[in-house]
Order: C-alpha cells, then sequence, then structure tokens
C-alpha cells in the first residue's frame, strides 16, 4: 500500500516522474481522458442549463476500476496531468470518478518534468481549478453545439457524414478564400533595369538597381518607359553622388512557442504539425537516456508565452560563456503577446548542460532533430545580436538614380548557433560594395533590364497557416494541430507539394456554411468567442451564461436556414459523358475523395466512374495523353492513357518537354498503387 497515489496522463511521464518520488509513491497512468461526451448523441442537455452528459470512455472500465482501487488504499491522491485546461478538465473528470475519495485529492502541476519542479509541485499542491475546467467545458460544449447543429444541413445538401466544426470550418474559409484570391488574380507587368559597375580602383564589379528621377522614386510598367529611360541613360556617366557607411544589428528570435515551433520545424525540417507535436510529447514525457535513466528534455510544449525562468537564465548564460566566450552573452527578455496565456514558460530545455549532441546516439533521429532546433533557439535567444556593416550608394547617370547596398558581417553572435526560418522566399544576401566615394566615376560593364509580373498571394502552407490562425485570434496552442488535422482528414483540403489547396467537396461545404451561417463562421465570431474562453479561464465570466447568449440567437438561425433550404435542391452539374450502360448525361458528385461521375439514373442505374484530368504535355514515349492520377495515399502521379496496353509511360513527376523519362519509378509507383489496393480488399 502506497502513502501517495500520483495520477498522470501517460504511461511515459509515470516512468520519467517515478524516480523522482520515494519509494512510497506510486505513480499510474490515466492514458489521456477517461471521461468524455457520448460519440452516439448530442449529449448536452439543451433543457435542462446545457448540462453535459459526461460517460465513461468504452473500453477503460478496467482501468477506472484499478484507479478506484489504488485511490481507495492511498492516503494522498495527486492528480498530476498537464499544465493547461485540457490538463485541468482530465484531472476534474478524475476526481468525479475517484468521488469517494475526495478528501484526499488534490492537484499538481510542474511546467517541466525535472526533480526540483516535481517535489516542488508536490509540496505545493492545490484545489483544481474550476474555472479552467469550466473554459475547456464551454469550448467542448460550444464546439459540440455548433456540429451537431449544423451537420445535418451538409448531410442533405451535399452528402451523408459529412461534418461542419466551428473553428475547422473558419481555416477552411481562409484556404478556400486564399485559392479564390489565386484564381481571380491578374498579373501586372513591371520592369527593373541592373547596372553591372566596375570601380576602376579596386577592379571590383557591383550590381545597382534603377531607382528613379530626379530623386524620387519610379516604377517601371512598360517596355516603352524602360526603352526611354535606357535610350536616356546611353552613353551617358554613372557618377556617385552620395555614399553611406553605417552598422546594422539583427537580434534573435525569442524562444519558442507551441505556434513558432510548429512553423520552424514545418520550414527547416519538414515535420507535419501532428508529427512535430507527437515528437515534442515524447521529448517533455521523458526519454531514456544512458547513465540518467528517463528524463524529460523539454519544458511543457503547449504554450504561447515567451517567458524564461530566472534559474533557466542563469544556466544559459553559464552555459553560453563557457562554450563561446563572455562577447557573445547579452541577458534577454521577450516581451509576450498580449493575448497569451502566460501560464508556463517559453519552450526550452529542461537540463541547459544536456546538449543535442549528448543525446544523440539515444533517441530517435527525429527527436534529436527536435531537440537540437529547440535547444539551439533558446540558447540563441539569450545570445548577442550579429551586427552588420553596411554601406549605400547612389548613382546618377543623367538626371537618372541607381542604388546600389552592401553588407558584410562583422560580429557573428547568435547566428554562430541559430537563424530564424521564414516562409517568404529570401533575397540573396549582399556582399560588401567595394570602397566607393562621392563625385568619383564608376564604368558600366552591363546593363541588364528585365521584364517581371506580379505573382499571386502563395497558397497556406502548414505553418503560413498556423501564423494566420495566431494573427487572428483563431485556436489556441493546443488547437492549432487538431484543426489541421480534421480538414484534411475529412477531405476538405489536400496537400500538394507542402501548400495546401481546397478540394471541391471542401469549396461545395465551405459555400453552403458561408452563405447560410455567416454569423458563426467567419474570423471576428471565432477570436471572439476565443476571448470569452479566455474571460472564463480568468473567472471573469460564467460559462453556462455564455452557453445560453450564444444558443438562442444560433437556434433561430439554424431554424431560419432549414425552412429556406427545405426546397431548395442543388442541382448536380451536368457533364458532357454520356453513360454506357444507361444512355443518360452523367453529373458531378462529390465524395469523400472529391469529385466523381455519376449516373442521374440512381437507383435504377448506379454507374459511377473517376474523373480522368490529363495534361497538355504528351507522352514523351508515345506521344498519347497524360492522365494525373492519386494514389490511395493522395499522392498525385502521371500516367499515359495508353498504358498499360501499348506504352508503359508511368511517373511521379509531370512530363516536361524533352525530358528523358526514368524507367526506374514504374516500379516504385506499381508496388504503391498494388499495395494500397490490396490494402483495400483485406478491410
Amino acid at each position: 500500500m502506497a502513502d501517495k497515489l500520483v495520477i498522470v496522463e501517460s504511461p511515459a511521464k509515470a516512468n520519467t516522474i517515478k524516480k523522482f518520488l520515494g519509494g512510497n509513491t506510486k505513480v499510474v497512468a490515466s492514458m489521456g481522458h477517461i471521461r468524455d461526451l457520448p460519440k452516439s448523441k448530442m449529449g448536452i442537455d439543451i433543457e435542462h442549463d446545457f448540462e453535459p452528459q459526461y460517460i465513461n470512455i468504452r473500453g477503460k472500465g478496467d482501468l477506472i476500476k484499478s484507479l478506484k482501487k489504488d485511490a481507495k488504499q492511498a492516503k494522498k491522491v495527486y492528480l498530476a496531468t498537464d499544465p493547461d485546461r485540457e490538463g485541468e478538465a482530465i484531472a476534474w473528470h478524475l476526481a468525479k470518478i475517484l468521488e469517494e475519495n475526495k478528501e484526499k485529492i488534490t492537484r499538481v502541476t510542474f511546467n517541466e518534468i525535472t526533480k526540483s519542479a516535481v517535489q516542488k509541485a508536490i509540496k505545493s499542491s492545490r484545489d483544481i481549478d474550476v474555472n479552467l475546467v469550466d473554459a475547456q467545458q464551454a469550448r467542448r460544449v460550444l464546439d459540440r453545439i455548433v456540429g451537431y447543429k449544423i451537420s445535418p444541413v451538409l448531410w442533405k445538401k451535399v452528402k451523408r457524414g459529412l461534418s461542419a466544426g466551428r473553428v475547422q470550418s473558419v481555416a477552411v474559409k481562409l484556404i478556400v478564400d486564399r485559392e479564390e484570391e489565386i484564381e481571380k488574380f491578374i498579373p501586372e507587368e513591371y520592369w527593373n533595369i541592373y547596372a553591372e559597375l566596375k570601380d576602376e580602383k579596386s577592379k571590383k564589379t557591383f550590381e545597382a538597381r534603377f531607382y528613379g528621377k530626379d530623386g524620387k522614386k519610379q516604377e517601371i510598367h512598360k517596355k516603352e518607359e524602360c526603352d526611354e529611360i535606357l535610350e536616356n541613360i546611353k552613353d551617358q556617366k554613372y557618377i556617385i553622388t552620395e555614399e553611406k557607411k553605417g552598422e546594422r544589428k539583427r537580434t534573435p528570435a525569442p524562444p519558442f512557442t507551441t505556434s513558432t515551433m510548429q512553423q520552424e520545424a514545418s520550414r527547416k525540417l519538414g515535420f507535419t504539425l501532428k508529427k512535430t507535436m507527437s515528437i515534442a510529447q515524447g521529448l517533455y514525457e521523458g526519454v531514456k537516456i544512458p547513465e540518467k535513466g528517463t528524463i524529460g528534455l523539454i519544458t511543457y510544449m503547449r504554450t504561447d508565452s515567451t517567458r524564461i525562468s530566472e534559474e533557466a537564465r542563469a544556466k544559459a548564460k553559464e552555459e553560453i560563456i563557457k562554450i563561446y566566450g563572455e562577447e557573445f552573452y547579452e541577458n534577454r527578455y521577450y516581451k509576450t503577446n498580449k493575448d497569451a496565456q502566460d501560464a508556463h514558460e517559453g519552450i526550452r530545455p529542461t537540463y541547459i548542460d544536456i546538449t543535442p549532441e549528448d543525446i544523440k546516439e539515444a533517441v530517435t533521429k527525429d527527436q534529436y532533430k527536435l531537440y537540437k532546433l529547440i535547444y539551439n533557439r533558446f540558447m540563441a535567444s539569450q545570445m548577442k545580436p550579429a551586427i552588420y556593416d553596411t554601406m549605400a550608394v547612389t548613382i546618377k547617370v543623367n538626371n537618372y538614380d541607381f542604388k546600389a547596398n552592401g553588407q558584410n558581417l562583422k560580429f557573428k553572435g547568435f547566428m554562430t548557433l541559430y537563424v530564424e526560418g521564414t516562409d517568404e522566399v529570401e533575397e540573396k544576401q549582399e556582399g560588401m560594395l567595394p570602397p566607393l566615394e562621392e563625385k568619383q566615376e564608376v564604368k558600366l560593364q552591363k546593363l541588364n533590364p528585365k521584364q517581371s509580373f506580379t505573382e499571386p498571394p502563395p497558397r497556406y502552407t502548414e505553418a503560413s497557416l498556423v501564423k494566420a490562425l495566431e494573427e487572428k485570434g483563431i485556436g489556441r496552442p493546443s488547437t492549432y494541430s487538431p484543426i489541421i488535422t480534421t480538414i484534411l482528414d475529412r477531405r476538405y483540403i489536400e496537400k500538394i507539394q507542402k501548400q495546401l489547396s481546397p478540394t471541391e467537396l471542401g469549396k461545395v461545404v465551405n459555400k453552403i456554411l458561408t452563405e447560410n451561417f455567416k454569423d458563426v463562421i467567419n474570423v471576428e465570431f471565432t477570436a471572439k468567442i476565443e476571448n470569452e474562453f479566455d474571460e472564463i479561464a480568468e473567472g471573469k465570466e460564467e460559462w453556462k451564461k455564455m452557453i445560453r447568449e450564444f444558443y438562442g440567437p444560433f437556434e433561430e438561425e439554424v431554424e431560419k436556414v432549414e425552412k429556406e433550404l427545405e426546397h431548395v435542391t442543388i442541382e448536380d452539374e451536368v457533364s458532357d459523358v454520356q453513360c454506357e450502360k444507361c444512355g443518360r448525361m452523367m453529373v458531378y458528385k462529390y465524395g469523400r475523395y472529391g469529385k466523381f461521375l455519376a449516373c442521374p439514373g440512381y437507383p435504377e442505374c448506379k454507374n459511377t466512374k473517376p474523373i480522368i484530368q490529363t495534361i497538355e504535355e504528351p507522352c514523351p514515349k508515345c506521344g498519347g495523353k497524360v492522365q494525373v492520377r492519386k494514389t490511395k495515399r493522395r499522392r498525385n502521379y502521371y500516367i499515359c492513357e495508353n498504358n498499360p496496353t501499348t506504352c508503359d509511360y508511368i511517373s511521379w513527376n509531370k512530363p516536361k518537354k524533352g525530358e528523358k523519362w526514368e524507367e526506374s519509378e514504374k516500379e516504385e509507383i506499381e508496388k504503391e498503387i498494388k499495395t494500397t489496393k490490396r490494402k483495400k480488399k483485406t478491410k
């Protein structure tokens, strides 16, 4: 019989904590949530003030019995679930399950799984924070109501089994809106003129760019304008009229929040959000390291704060001075976003003296990569800025101005260790200009006029969508990964070479939701609701009052939409493909995998067929049409229409004119197609 019982969510976390507590303490895992709303019905009693009807999760009966038995035998029960709203809710549900032992139940939280943090938490246990629980309940109940009330509209008008989510639908809307921007975008022509110039003294060449006329910036929109400038500067002297030298500092990025960690892991490591969070969870809960046992390597990974403890700051100082020298250290504090829940620190290593190289052999490749990213980002955040010598010159040609800039890295500072990534295409870094002086003439080597066209905004990637959601106040650290995973799983969006694009199904669903539920499926409402959850968490608002205020107008809107759509039929788009079984013209339908052709004579005629997409470039082997198809893993491949009868062309890559086909791809693609087909057959 143990004096103390500590309940955490996962076995990994339990193993890490065990060694920090005495032998008279038992540590067990609840395996995540133990109670939830039922899957078979809404589970919200609307008539009785929106009371949630929680049930024990199926399959957890034996675990619940075991937890009750352990709690009965212990003198004190510590609920040590994660230190956020979700963790607080799990603790609250555990307390409800162990109701008969409520006198000895207490709550403990820690931001890192280290001996000092765990022991300190046990000594300073507290009651369950009902405000945090209520904020989580409000989110769960509101999302359940929205989903259960709106989804049937999609069943009637599009396809049974579809579902709508409050936050997920807004994320889909952002992606659809961006796609429409891209489709409507009209490129505009513009020109740049680059001059390759030579400094006769140093014999060095450098590049200057056309700026304008008489000191005023001028944009070049047409070839005629460009030709006129070129004519006016023909055979003219290039004279330096202004020369400025200076210094530029580049400061390090703050320690990671959940959002910035997800973005950087996507950009630098190619990780999906789901993968990043899974690996981070493992690093937080504990990894087995030789001679050290199981240790938690990072602080809690669901946070929107960049705050760092003074203890960690002191350790970072010690390590930076030891490795790089005092001139590289700078004590830095970072402002946390005003909307951040500042309960936790930013994400950092728990043991500053354990470097990525120290654990490389003990962890998986992906764990090492993410730990290194977190470790280096944190250490760099406490280092001096990088310093550049800069130089800018203006060159006069007739009455036109060209400008040139150069910079040289003088002191690397934090960049010795880490440089933040970006979603934008970075321009190449300029080198330092030659030593130029005012009134000096430089010699023209070559003029290079360049025509360009404005480009549409890029599609979202997982990283840039997370950034947009965060900037617009949609969701919170724990929700970004589930939001994107859900809309990918529902086939409302698809990932094409890391870019998120709406499917035909996603466009149809978005159109119905935004046209009929515009008060709920919009960015401003979703951000407002998020702020109300924060108010509940802080004890400033009562959660059922918030639901009551939301439900009345929402229910009226649902009833109104149902009446309006009752006699409205979304007409199927008729194709130019004739059904070979009954002769009717087939129509476009939407299924789980997007658009397909179906006979309108259903149920008499049940004929369906996939839509064959082709490209303009002919088959490089026989000149036939090339079709675009997808494996069950949603990966595009290109295949000749004559395959397999008279041509065997098949490729992962879109064929290009004159490009030689790599026949080695054929076996790999055919293997994936056969594998996915075989899997489907054995289900």
